[in-house]
């Protein structure tokens, strides 16, 4: 089913995969927009239990309020999707499905981001920041990319510890940091500032 979203759309399917650990309702973004203009991917955890809370489906849902607020954060006014897509931002989340638990096995990570989360990415031609919102994206873009081209673009290591280096590969600036989506957003505040600090980051590299 493909439901009208104003300007865009998202997918909902049913996923055969055999994940234990998530709910099998998967969704994610179907972009209508030229690709070409986008250069910022920035790539959440998890689709929320609840549809109308994710990105490209509601303005008043969650999932676009806590990243208002983080764009915001970073002195960046965004009224609507249409204000991130007009940026060169696209959202999405690493998994597709919504999770059972707070954790994912690595499995499921690896699996939701060979399948899908790959062929998104690079359905983009002219990314020049990829920012990975959370330790499910950070692995899952670690994981295509070993797949890919044989290397880690993301050190391992506590997000706190290496959110200050530079990680680059291919012309691409990755930018590991902490989900601005789901109930912890508004409740850890040092995090908040960091994502703040890490979006600036991101404008300013396709600004060069």
């Amino acid at each position: 089913m493909i439901r009208e979203v104003n300007w865009m759309t998202s997918k909902t399917v049913t996923c055969n995969y055999p994940c234990t650990d998530i709910y099998k309702d998967f969704i994610y973004p179907a972009f209508k927009g030229d690709k070409n203009a986008i250069s910022i991917i920035m790539i959440s955890e998890s689709a929320p239990v609840d549809h109308s809370n994710y990105f490209y489906e509601d303005n008043h849902g969650s999932f676009f309020t806590t990243t208002q607020t983080a764009f915001r954060d970073a002195d960046i006014c965004v009224h609507s999707y249409k204000d991130l897509t007009n940026l060169g931002i696209y959202l999405t989340t690493a998994i597709k499905c919504s999770k059972i638990d707070y954790l994912v096995s690595a499995k499921t990570i690896k699996k939701c981001a060979s399948k899908y989360l790959e062929n998104e990415i690079f359905g983009f031609p002219n990314v020049k920041v990829i920012m990975c919102m959370g330790d499910f994206a950070i692995k899952s873009v670690n994981h295509i990319f070993k797949n890919k081209y044989k290397i880690y673009p993301i050190e391992r290591g506590s997000t706190y510890k290496i959110r200050n280096k530079a990680h680059f590969y291919n012309g691409i600036r990755f930018v590991p940091s902490y989900t601005q989506t789901g109930n912890s957003y508004n409740i850890e505040q040092s995090k908040r500032k960091m994502i703040a600090e890490d979006i600036k980051l991101a404008i300013s590299v396709i600004k060069k």
